[in-house]
């Protein structure tokens, strides 16, 4: 009876020694420091801001923040951390050392076995797509009319009109942030003040209202800079007439129509004119 009750204590006592010391190997494999960026791919020349966070702050130890890429260290630097565990640092993306695509590991280290790591992607000036070209878009029984466009960051799938909001759809399939620049034709879209000078454009991407940048005015086309991020799809160029046959010459129609109602109803009248 004392040999089993012997026997039990030391299968008792050891599974006691085995949880703490399995639990302390999970606390010992917990990291103080936490890393990240503000963004998954960047190109040359971009700013790159990463930043983290340190749960237990040990009086005046720096992070050591390292950047490679295959293995080969790019940058490294010592930071201060803030008084709120908080700390952040940015490399901009340029230099000798900056000339092969591909991912990017950010590590940093707080302290002794304390690492956090994060990776992004980069792509050099060399290896960034930019297309510069004409898109014949349908106008119709006006034939095609031309718009010539740069795209940066993504390619153009297609170009359309859509005659309810006389706009011009660019469908695009953006795999980055980038530019789309656009020279839109006069003679089939434009936006109009009553008077007939220039008015802005509404521009929508997939439903939400943007700005652009309009760069060059000239007699025959007006040339626009549409910025997109990556995943966007629908760039809606919304002006005051699109392609004459579904703009200026329905609403002269749709005068006309009215006047010929109203001349009519009078004369039926007898109502002299």
């Amino acid at each position: 009876m004392c040999i089993e009750k012997f026997v039990g204590l030391r299968i008792f006592y050891g599974l006691i020694l085995l949880l703490a010391i399995s639990t302390g190997t999970v606390f010992a494999q917990e990291s103080l420091i936490s890393v990240q960026t503000d963004d998954n791919h960047y190109d040359e020349g971009d700013t790159i801001v990463v930043s983290g966070n340190i749960t237990t702050i040990v009086g005046t130890t720096p992070i050591t923040l390292q950047l490679f890429s295959e293995g080969n260290m790019v940058d490294i630097a010592q930071i201060t951390v803030a008084q709120d565990g908080s700390y952040s640092h940015t490399i901009i993306a340029e230099g000798p050392l900056w000339k092969k695509s591909g991912e990017y590991t950010v590590r940093a280290s707080y302290g002794e076995g304390n690492i956090a790591e994060t990776e992004f992607s980069y792509s050099p000036k060399s290896e960034i797509i930019t297309t510069s070209t004409n898109f014949e878009v349908d106008a119709g029984s006006h034939g095609t009319f031309d718009v010539e466009y740069t795209i940066f960051g993504g390619t153009v799938k297609n170009i359309v009109v859509d005659s309810d909001i006389f706009a011009v759809v660019v469908q695009i399939d953006a795999f980055d942030e980038g530019t789309i620049t656009l020279d839109l034709p006069r003679e089939f879209i434009g936006a109009e003040k009553q008077d007939g000078k220039d008015d802005t454009f509404i521009v929508l991407i997939d439903g939400i209202e943007v700005g652009y940048q309009e760069s060059v005015v000239l007699a025959d086309s007006r040339v626009i800079t549409i910025n997109f991020e990556a995943g966007d799809s629908d760039i809606e160029i919304i002006g005051t007439y699109v392609v004459p046959e579904f703009g200026s010459i329905v609403m002269v129609i749709l005068v006309v129509g009215i006047m010929t109602t109203v001349l009519i109803s009078r004369n039926r009248l007898g109502i002299k004119i």
